[in-house]
């Protein structure tokens, strides 16, 4: 009754300092369908059956390890790849001396989708994003110096993850290291990339053949070794909510669970050794709230389904990354502040390890300024704060417990949903995450351009003057040219016969459904075959996979809360309807083998809510095979998104090919991470308009209108000219 009182007291005063009639119509409700009250107290704890958990036993609500980061903190790790396998092994060994724990190697885009450098498709992506990796001969390099029975390497690939990983153990071997000692992670994690990140190769269902064959390696002979990381760093990045990425996630482990017990695996063998990756972003108490929301409905989940008899097979580890959607490129210096609150958010989650992304990577490739800015942002935090004197800092509080609660319920409900589908991989074939993830970013993103949601320096408290940002800047023909040298040497010095028969007995164990792929990936690999060659090999047997693009409709233009916006949206129409007599007609293009299509899908979803004519091409276009698709479909204009550090190559080239096919009243407009020092660049070959992170739809929109009647104008009067001649 006292509890009763005081709320009603502070109700009273709160109501008087307000001057609001209703108290409750302060709820504010968020984008996961949690309503968030202005006030909780202890009563709203009542009844909550995890208060009473303990970390380091089921369910790990409050943490996996009993000591958390009193015992040890969190491993700090830097997600890096640059250019050639000796500028990023140079870069490791820095990061080493300077404190960071773990490696973490990001590789080019090239690699990630199975082709060898010297391939025709992937000439605007070797070494940008990443670093190439062609064969074992550059893994031996990147590692070089780095002892890899003491290092834990963890490495985000999927794809290409057979030849990639084979190449990391034969390098290992050759430094006289036994498999046995290696320690690390692979991601291994194909499902997520059917929803969001698309860098696949083969059809889901032979790539879950795939994923359960190097859990089956592992789980014999590396067992310090994750065979797998699960991933929902990408589908948040990609525009999911938290419980979206909370409940696929967990769905899609519990999808690889079930293909590795098919394969005759116990679970206990191989579920103590799975990981999970989480994206961090700027909802703190809720993020922190969503990672223990993941412990404890894995353990749940894991028990409900299968016959385990260890406690550490229901046990959640994860490594998280603040976000690179939250990035953005005015006021690039405010991004150290978010990276800032979002590493603290993962530490007060009780993350198992962590990276933090640099402040100019809405902008471009992080410089080893900015890089080392992040890495000591988790220094700070682990040496400076005292937040690794106690476990779960955050128990109890009435706020983060009910939103624990929350997101329990909720993802519990959607999980429960895609089993009764018959699982992930069902789902994922069915469309149905993807679909789903689509529908809330471009939600999210109608609010922002709207203002509803604040970004400051972006739609609110705008700067007038923006300070000026090193970019690197990588030379990807330096690069491609390098790797092509390399993999002339190695064709050239090995015994070609005993890479033949080694890659032949790859794909006859394909075709056949026998052996383990990565054990032949591993004996093709110590022949020198290349990460191209053992990734076609399998693909003559499954096919490169792909899918055709869909738009989402019906949904910006209903989530956009200032209708006045579109104004000028509908001047600009008008106009162009006048001129053309039909609407503007756009072809939305994904140049080279950059696979992160959030920013694609939503202009393409906005723009036909606002009345576009849109066209969206297939993933992995080269710039002769979109023009071709932009030609036929009659487009004025072609949108290319651009996030992957191909832009100077391959928009060039699209322009190019746009003038040799007399098509090039087809205006260009370009937008995405795009460093603001090459837009001259890109004005000078022929680009009409450049849209960086944080250009409002509708102002893209009407801009790129008024582009496209602006040159039919120009048409119109230069064949009034030749005809009056």
């Amino acid at each position: 009754m006292e509890k009763d009182k005081s709320l009603e007291n502070w109700k009273k005063n709160a109501l008087s300092e307000l001057k609001r009639t209703e108290i409750d119509s302060f709820v504010v409700e968020t984008p996961e369908g949690i309503s968030i009250k202005p006030l909780y107290t202890s009563l709203d704890n009542k009844g909550l059956e995890h208060l009473d958990t303990i970390p380091g036993e089921a369910p790990f609500l409050r943490g996996p390890k009993a000591t958390m980061y009193t015992g040890r903190p969190w491993t700090v790790r830097q997600y890096a790849g640059f250019s050639t396998a000796s500028e990023s092994n140079a870069f490791y060994k820095n990061n080493l001396a300077s404190g960071q724990k773990g490696l973490s190697v990001a590789f080019d885009l090239a690699t990630h989708r199975g082709y060898d450098s010297d391939h025709e498709r992937v000439y605007g992506d070797v070494g940008k994003a990443g670093v190439a990796i062609d064969s074992v001969e550059d893994m031996k390099i990147l590692f070089d110096g780095i002892p890899l029975d003491k290092m834990s390497v963890s490495m985000t690939m999927n794809g290409a993850v057979l030849p990639v990983l084979a190449g990391y153990i034969v390098a290992a071997e050759e430094q006289g290291v036994d498999v046995a000692k290696l320690s690390g992670t692979i991601q291994n994690d194909i499902l997520k990339e059917f929803m969001v990140r698309n860098t696949y190769i083969y059809p889901p269902e032979p790539s879950m053949r795939i994923v359960s064959d190097i859990i089956q390696f592992t789980s014999k002979k590396m067992p310090k070794f994750n065979s797998i990381s699960i991933s929902g760093y990408h589908m948040q990045e990609a525009g999911a909510s938290l419980v979206q990425e909370l409940a696929f996630t967990l769905a899609d482990g519990l999808e690889y669970i079930r293909a590795a017990t098919k394969r005759g695996l116990l679970v206990d063998d191989f579920a103590p050794r799975l990981s999970f990756f989480f994206a961090i972003g700027m909802n703190f108490f809720m993020e922190a709230a969503k990672l223990r929301a993941a412990r404890y409905l894995w353990s749940k989940w894991v028990e409900k389904l299968f016959d385990c008899k260890n406690p550490k097979s229901k046990m959640l580890r994860t490594h998280c990354q603040t976000s690179g959607a939250s990035l953005q490129e005015q006021d690039p210096y405010n991004n150290i502040i978010r990276t800032t609150i979002e590493a603290l958010s993962a530490t007060l989650g009780g993350t198992q390890s962590l990276h933090t992304n640099s402040f100019d990577e809405a902008i471009g490739l992080p410089t080893e300024f900015s890089a080392k800015i992040a890495r000591n942002t988790q220094l700070i935090l682990q040496h400076e704060t005292g937040i690794t004197d106690t476990v779960d800092p955050l128990a109890g509080s009435y706020f983060v417990e009910n939103l624990t609660k929350e997101l329990i319920e909720k993802a519990d409900t959607l999980i429960q949903k895609i089993e009764d589908m018959g699982g992930m991989t069902v789902a994922v074939i069915n469309g149905f995450p993807k679909s789903e993830i689509e529908i809330s970013a471009t939600k999210r993103q109608a609010k922002i351009d709207s203002g509803e949601q604040v970004i400051v320096g972006v739609n609110k408290f705008k700067s007038d003057e923006q300070d000026p940002i090193d970019v690197l800047n990588i030379d990807n023909n330096i690069v491609r040219e390098e790797q092509i040298i390399k993999l002339k040497q190695i064709k050239e010095t090995r015994n070609s016969a005993n890479v033949n028969k080694a890659l032949a007995n790859l794909k006859n164990a394909a075709e056949k459904n026998t052996g383990n792929l990565l054990e032949l990936s591993i004996e093709a690999v110590r022949e020198r075959a290349t990460v191209g060659e053992v990734s076609y090999a399998l693909e003559e047997v499954y096919g490169r996979y792909g899918v055709e693009q869909k738009v989402i409709k019906d949904i910006y233009k209903k989530s956009y809360s200032n209708k006045d916006d579109f104004v000028e949206v509908d001047n600009a129409l008008s106009k162009f309807k006048k001129i053309a007599g039909e609407n503007p007609k756009i072809f939305m293009a994904k140049l080279g083998q950059d696979g992160h299509d959030r920013g694609a899908k939503v202009i393409a979803s906005a723009f036909t809510d606002i009345g576009f004519n849109v066209d969206i091409g297939t993933l992995f276009q080269t710039p002769s095979e979109a023009v071709e698709q932009a030609i036929k479909s009659n487009a004025h204009v072609i949108g290319v998104s651009s996030l992957a550090a191909g832009h100077k190559t391959l928009i060039p080239e699209l322009i190019e090919e746009l003038k040799k096919r007399q098509a090039d009243d087809i205006l260009v407009v370009c937008g995405g991470v795009i460093p603001s020092q090459d837009y001259q660049f890109l004005y000078d070959v022929g680009v009409s308009a450049i849209f960086g992170p944080g250009t409002s739809i509708p102002y893209a929109a009407s801009t790129t209108i008024n582009k496209a009647s602006e040159q039919l104008m120009r048409m119109h009067n230069f064949r009034k000219a030749r005809i009056s001649k």
